[in-house]
């Protein structure tokens, strides 16, 4: 019994375990994701779907395979780096400590001569903004004794204060408030210069009143973030000055910006040499120096280790200090030279770009230095004929009306559309689109951040200047023709002229639909559904003109906007074009609309017809031919003839005909003529190979060159032209032979009728006496 017993219970458990194996295997094949299931993929299959997710729908830019092949060797030290410090971050401690003192040290000291910044420590961190973070981080330590023991109850009692320039990088506050557990009212924006010096650049005496309120007001002012090249235009706050009054204040100065590179040049202007004197700075050596994930660098001064140690600019971790491998490996390869070769070349193509920019009309830029500039930020600002107006009034206008108006709007979008198009037909240009305070959208040009990584050259600058001709006459020709195709279309009867400032184009129409008393709905529709044909239709039209329905989003619905045009365009040919294009649209919309209804209506109407002719024709026959037999009879002795009556419909006219005349002419009708297609009423002649919407346009210079051809072409004409008159002449002395030729056989006509009809009175007498004898003899 217990022998069989056991049997029993394994037997039991078996298949137990059966069963819970299924299951695992049904959760493995149904919870764990694709890629995990099985023993794992192959190198090969792994490196196929990162090639996929890097490329995958966007191979063809050139835009993304551009920057994929400027990764030059340099860039592969970089990330040779990252492979070398996960390798050595497996060595024994000792050893990792020792390597990663060394990394460290050798960077370190090399960052802070290259860049004149004495006896400095580096702090190495992937966000350019976590640098910042750690420094105030560092002050609040040192300003605050108890902070490490009290914490927040010591910052409540005497709140800290930390000023940013109002042209910083947008949210930066913000984030460092979120970050330190600070409340918003401990950051202050220190506006800009308003009357003297750069409008981008701190207002410094601004800054000292507000530091001597917070003071009055029981406030710590902590820290102070000036810029050595604004994120906008570029331009260096006055650092000498702001030093001092840090010093008067015991505050610390911390600067940033791009300029910050130029510190490693043999020349630097003394306004950005002013920030090797400052507390610490942060450097971004990957877009300067076209190196790819490699960190950001914070240079800092200060004597206590244990407060930095606190504040997380140092750390007792190894691994951690390898951060800097790929930034030492790569320091190492591209040498002093190779470093100040690429800041440089940066340098020359924002000058070149500068000096091209001061020949050409239109154009306006904002540097702060006109002979070194390493940011060159300019905008389209054309010539406006109100703001001339104002300014040749006085004063006292320009009071009244100021200038920010819908001109400025419509610059911004210009330079909107200006800045997409360089950048879209020079990507090696690395231009973006800027918004800054005063001077609204520019077009900026920052080779410092983007040519080490685009690989800018000299040449691209050149291409950029050649576009960039090229887009302002568009645009000036655009901007003056807006105004004539705004009135042409208020002028014309069915078009509506809609107003968009954020187009950058020649404008916005719609062609607006005869309701005749339908709903709303029904009349958008059919609006939307004539205006979409309007705009298909145009763009069938060959010619230079974009047509579209405007923005994705924020445009005006059931319209047509028109891009840029040339100064060669017919403006008034254009709006007519428009005009009768949707006119045939409409027409042709009501045409099928109404052709159910129509069609319906003549359908009851023939049967109503057919009916009464039946009936007519009943009576017509008479009641005896009705009755089966002797209707056969009575018509085979008295044949009853009756011409066959039908109805046709005409589709053309709308309206219901009878089918006698097809069975007198054994033929079918033409009917009445359809409407003609409307067309403009200027039609005018074009030349050979030009386009719709075009002028002829004829310079001085061309007229001389062709004046032969030109006169030999008009003795051609004037001969093609009298012969011409010659023959019509001829026709019309044809043409008047057989008038007379027609009018004398209607003469005869005419007499030969008089007598027939005098035979016939003859005739007709002489039957009456004949008829009256016969009478008068019975």
């Amino acid at each position: 019994m217990g022998k069989n017993l056991n049997e029993a219970m394994k037997m039991l458990e078996d298949n137990q375990r059966k069963i819970e194996e299924e299951n695992e295997k049904k959760y493995v094949r149904n919870d764990i994701p694709g890629p995990l299931q099985g023993s794992g993929q192959d190198m090969v299959s792994i490196l196929q779907l990162v090639q996929n997710l890097m490329h995958g729908e966007e191979e063809d830019e050139s835009s993304q395979s551009y920057r994929l092949q400027n990764v030059g060797e340099q860039g592969h030290m970089a990330l040779l780096g990252h492979s070398l410090a996960a390798y050595i971050s497996v060595l024994n401690r000792e050893r990792l400590r020792n390597l990663t003192t060394r990394i460290l040290s050798d960077t370190t000291l090399w960052l802070c001569r290259l860049f004149r910044y004495e006896n400095g420590s580096a702090y190495y961190h992937e966000d350019d903004r976590e640098g910042l973070l750690k420094v105030c981080r560092l002050v609040i330590h040192s300003c605050y004794e108890d902070y490490t023991v009290e914490g927040f109850n010591v910052l409540y009692n005497k709140q800290p204060v930390i000023y940013i320039s109002s042209a910083a990088r947008t949210g930066l506050g913000q984030t460092l408030c979120n970050q330190l557990g600070l409340p918003l009212s401990c950051m202050c924006r220190v506006p800009c210069n308003t009357m003297f010096g750069s409008q981008h650049q701190m207002d410094v005496a601004l800054l000292d009143r507000l530091i001597k309120d917070d003071i009055n007001s029981g406030k710590l002012p902590l820290l102070l973030v000036a810029n050595a090249g604004t994120p906008g235009a570029g331009h260096t706050d006055k650092l000498g000055r702001l030093k001092e009054l840090c010093e008067q204040y015991k505050m610390w100065l911390h600067v940033e910006g791009v300029n910050l590179a130029t510190l490693a040049l043999g020349y630097v202007s003394s306004s950005v040499l002013a920030a090797t004197k400052c507390d610490s700075m942060t450097l971004t050596l990957g877009s300067w120096l076209g190196l790819p994930a490699v960190p950001a660098v914070t240079l800092y001064r200060h004597e206590d280790p244990s407060l930095s140690l606190a504040a997380g600019l140092t750390s007792s971790q190894p691994v951690e200090k390898l951060r800097a491998l790929p930034l030492w490996l790569s320091l190492q390869y591209l040498g002093h030279d190779g470093i100040v070769e690429r800041i440089k070349h940066a340098s020359q193509l924002s000058q070149r770009l500068l000096e091209n920019l001061k020949n050409m009309d239109f154009i306006k830029t904002s540097v702060e230095d006109e002979f070194s500039s390493p940011v060159v930020v300019f905008k389209f600002s054309p010539e406006l004929p109100n703001i001339d107006q104002m300014l040749h009034a006085g004063p006292a206008s320009i009071i009244q009306h100021p200038i920010t108006s819908n001109e400025r709007h419509i610059c911004d979008t210009f330079n909107q559309w200006l800045g997409e198009q360089l950048a879209q037909l020079v990507p090696a240009s690395g231009v973006d689109v800027v918004e800054l305070e005063d001077e609204g959208t520019c077009v900026r040009f920052s080779p410092l951040m983007t040519s080490a990584v685009l690989g800018t050259e000299v040449q691209d600058v050149d291409q950029l200047v050649d576009c960039l001709k090229m887009k302002i006459s568009i645009l000036t020709c655009t901007l003056q023709l807006r105004e004539e195709f705004e009135q042409e279309v208020k002028r014309t009867v069915g078009l509506s002229y809609i107003e968009d400032l954020s187009w950058p184009g020649l404008g916005v129409v719609r062609y607006e639909y005869n309701s005749d008393g339908k709903n709303d709905d029904k009349q958008e529709k059919e609006a939307e559904k004539i205006n979409t044909g309007l705009l298909k239709k145009l763009n069938e039209l060959e010619s230079d003109l974009t047509f579209s329905l405007g923005p994705e989003f924020g445009g005006e619905k059931n319209c047509v906007y028109i891009g840029t045009v040339t100064e060669d365009l017919d403006v008034s040919e254009l709006v007519e074009t428009i005009a009768a294009t949707g006119r045939e649209i409409e027409e042709n919309s009501r045409l099928l609309e109404n052709m159910t209804e129509v069609v319906r209506k003549g359908i009851q109407e023939a049967q109503v017809q057919l009916q009464k002719a039946n009936e007519e024709r009943l009576l017509e026959e008479g009641l005896l031919r009705q009755i089966p037999v002797v209707g056969s009879v009575l018509n085979w002795f008295s044949p009853f003839q009756a011409s066959p009556k039908g109805r046709t419909f005409n589709l053309t006219a709308g309206s219901l005909e009878s089918t006698e005349p097809t069975y007198v002419s054994k033929a079918q009708g033409t009917g009445t003529t359809p409407p003609p297609t409307p067309t403009p009423n200027r039609i005018k002649q074009r030349l050979p190979g030009q386009k719709l919407f075009k002028r002829s346009l004829r310079s001085s210079d061309g007229f001389s060159e062709t004046s032969s051809v030109s006169h030999t072409d008009d003795l051609e004409k004037m001969e093609q032209l009298s012969h011409s008159v010659s023959t019509v002449q001829e026709q019309g002395t044809v043409e008047t032979e057989k008038a007379e030729q027609q009018n004398e056989i209607v003469q005869v006509t005419n007499d030969k009728t008089e007598d027939l009809q005098s035979d016939k009175s003859q005739r007709s007498g002489n039957d009456c006496t004949k008829v009256e004898e016969q009478e008068s003899l019975r």
